[in-house]
C-alpha cells in the first residue's frame, strides 16, 4: 500500500515448487541493487500466494523480510507483500511512521504502526462498520481510488518465528491490514475501488487530498446514497 494515502472470488492457485520459491527468493537477494515493485499485469499478482511452510530457512526468511522492509521504505509505502517483489509467497511487511497532517490523521482514524511482520494471515471483520478513503498501491504505480473497508477486523498469523497470533485492528491500521492481505489472495484494491474516484496522483494532490471524500463522491459521482 502507499504511504498516501467478503465475497471475493478466490483467485486461481497455482502448482507452487517450494524449491522454486525458494531459488527465486535467493536470487532476489544476491543483487545489491533492490528489486523493482511488480506492476498489475504480472500474473503473480493475480495468483493466490503459497501458504508459508518452511519454504526459507530462519537466516534467508529474515533476510528477505530485511529486504522487503528496504523496498517498502523506498518505495516510500506502509506496506509490501512477497508478490509484489515476484515472490507468490503469504508474506507481508508492515509500517507507518509518517507525518500526517494532524486534521487527517483524525478523520481517518490514522495512528502510527509500528514494524510487523506477517505469514499465511486472514481478516476478519470486527462489526459492520465501514469507513470509504482514497488508497494507492505500489504496483499499480501513479493511481488512487476510494475504497470502502471495514473499520475493524481481527487478524490472524503468523510471527516468522512461527507463533500465532490473533490481532485487533481498526481505522487506518485495519485498512492497511486489508489491503496486503488481499495482495496474497490475488486481489487489487482496484477489485473493491469506486472506479468513478479513480484519479491519478497529481490530480488527487490538486482536488481531492481532503481528509474525507465528500467533494470527491459528490463532483465525481461514486458511492450514492
Amino acid at each position: 500500500m502507499t504511504q498516501q494515502p467478503h465475497s471475493e472470488a478466490p483467485s486461481p492457485a497455482t502448482d507452487f515448487n517450494p524449491l522454486q520459491i525458494r531459488d527465486a527468493v535467493l536470487r532476489l537477494l544476491e543483487t545489491e541493487e533492490l528489486p523493482p515493485i511488480v506492476q498489475a499485469g504480472h500474473p503473480v499478482l493475480r495468483q493466490q500466494a503459497a501458504p508459508y511452510d518452511g519454504q526459507l530457512d530462519g537466516t534467508e526468511l529474515a533476510a528477505f523480510i530485511e529486504r522487503m522492509r528496504e523496498v517498502m521504505h523506498a518505495a516510500p509505502g506502509v506496506g509490501l507483500a512477497a508478490p509484489q517483489l515476484g515472490i507468490p509467497l503469504q508474506l507481508a511487511v508492515l509500517e507507518d511512521k509518517y507525518e500526517v497532517d494532524p486534521e487527517s490523521a483524525t478523520v481517518r482514524h490514522r495512528e502510527p504502526m509500528e514494524f510487523m511482520v506477517v505469514l499465511n494471515p486472514q481478516y476478519r471483520p470486527l462489526g459492520n462498520e465501514t469507513a470509504s478513503f482514497y488508497e494507492g498501491c505500489l504496483s499499480i504505480s501513479g493511481y488512487q481510488a476510494v475504497v470502502t473497508r471495514y473499520r475493524n477486523v481481527e487478524l490472524s498469523y503468523l510471527t516468522p518465528e512461527g507463533r500465532p497470533v490473533e490481532e485487533w485492528f481498526s481505522g487506518w491500521q485495519a485498512r492497511i491490514v486489508q489491503h496486503e492481505t488481499d495482495h496474497l489472495q490475488g486481489v487489487l484494491y482496484v477489485d473493491k475501488a469506486e472506479m468513478r474516484s479513480l484519479s491519478s496522483n497529481a490530480e488527487h494532490s490538486l482536488r481531492w487530498s481532503n481528509p474525507d471524500v465528500e467533494d470527491a463522491r459528490r463532483t465525481l459521482g461514486f458511492l450514492h446514497g
